[in-house]
């Protein structure tokens, strides 16, 4: 049952508080951010996790002097954190500069046991980011490609022919967990077990849930698990988190001496020891928010909080947005789980012109354009209009913000 602002018990205050972002002003007004699709603002501690790594002394692996212990026993730290968020294990939990650069690797490692005639499974509605890196290198070995489409009416995955899509040849099913671009939130586990019947891999691009759904790796069914820090509280740094039958096979491609086991022989070169510091401080940040006996209980009741606080925000703006005279919104129907990710259009009204507007008048930061999920932008014709504008909310936002959202839309209408 979905619960009004006033009936869910949040600590918008002490969240606040923890963002040092928040205090921006823009033209005299007061920011609000309602980019988090796009990249969250970061939490203090993480702020204060990376400047300590960096104070005290940055340093490379492998040496026997502190900075470098230090270095490694962060880099270890960060694991076991995304391995308590995500539920897997820490030697399972690899780094890289993105969610992109990580995919293309793990997707050019698994195309050296790939051939001509064999076939992967992608989605309309994903991210290009969980589509080109296996869409390219199927395409370069003359391999199949096949799509689970998108129900216009719904806007959400069509999964009525999942046995004729998803066959004894495909190797791999890339499927996003949520939509960047509408919030529709996919049954995963649903295309997960077909996938598994036919003994496909399944690679799960997390990056849009991770911040507002709690996430279980082996209820999802996912043999790969992409997510990017930036999006959850923390800095530029891509997540894979791989099962660790599959990562001990995968022949990636690395330098000689570089290493061979996992997950260290994903991370090329030196990684962004200063991100990967904070990372562990960013997961905190959502455990804090919650209660349990252990990390991982506190994580999963902390998001649960933000959830239902998000979606709170969320069912006022959709249900009052729906009123607006010359407004569209792109979304899925009620019975459909989303995150709080809100897409539309205003008739006669530029996209890139209304967040120009609600930025410069109302200090208010909203995104526009196909945000990568073309696939979906083109086929529901929104590219000549230039895009979707987006509106996403994190748990910093407050019910004062969405009415001066809401306002401002109107006063654009």
């Amino acid at each position: 049952m979905n619960k009004s602002i006033l009936e869910v018990d949040f600590p918008i205050g002490e969240v606040r508080s923890l963002f040092p972002a928040l205090n921006r002003t823009y033209n005299t007004n007061q920011v609000a951010y309602f980019d988090g699709p796009g990249g969250s603002q970061v939490a203090l501690p993480v702020i204060q996790a990376m400047t300590n790594y960096m104070t005290r002394g940055g340093a490379n692996l492998h040496g026997v002097f502190q900075s470098s212990i230090e270095t490694e026993e962060i880099i270890a730290n960060a694991r076991r954190a995304i391995a308590d968020l995500l539920g897997a294990k820490a030697e399972e939990v690899a780094f890289g500069a993105n969610m992109t650069t990580l995919a293309f690797a793990i997707a050019r490692a698994l195309g050296r046991g790939w051939k001509q005639g064999d076939e992967i499974v992608v989605t309309e509605i994903d991210h290009r980011a969980n589509v080109d890196p296996w869409r390219v290198v199927a395409e370069e070995l003359g391999m199949t490609v096949r799509w689970i489409k998108v129900n216009k009416e719904e806007l959400a995955l069509d999964t009525s022919d999942l046995h004729a899509i998803i066959t004894e040849k495909t190797k791999l099913v890339a499927i996003g967990l949520a939509s960047n671009g509408i919030g529709t939130i996919n049954d995963v586990g649903k295309i997960a077990a077909v996938a598994k019947q036919v003994g496909a891999l399944v690679a799960v691009d997390a990056v849009h849930a991770v911040p507002h759904i709690p996430i279980d790796r082996d209820h999802l069914g996912a043999d790969i698990l992409l997510c990017s820090a930036y999006k959850f509280f923390g800095p530029h740094v891509g997540i894979a988190v791989i099962r660790s039958e599959l990562f001990e096979q995968l022949n990636t491609y690395r330098l000689a001496p570089a290493p061979s086991y996992f997950p260290d022989k994903l991370e090329t070169g030196t990684q962004n020891h200063e991100g990967i510091a904070g990372i562990e401080a960013a997961v905190q940040f959502m455990a804090s928010l919650g209660h349990g006996d252990n990390r991982r209980a506190r994580i999963l009741s902390g998001i649960e909080r933000i959830e239902a606080y998000e979606n709170s925000l969320a069912n006022k703006m959709r249900k009052e947005m729906a009123t607006i005279n010359g407004l569209k919104l792109f979304q899925a129907g009620p019975a459909i789980r989303k995150t709080p990710t809100i897409s539309f259009q205003i008739d006669g009204r530029s996209p890139r012109e209304v967040c120009q507007l609600m930025a410069d008048k109302y200090g208010i930061f909203i995104a526009d354009g196909d945000f990568y999920a073309t696939t979906l932008a083109n086929m529901l014709g929104i590219q000549a209009d230039g895009g979707w504008i987006r509106a996403g909310l994190a748990p910093y936002n407050t019910k004062e913000e969405v009415d001066r959202f809401l306002l401002a839309l109107v006063e654009l209408t």
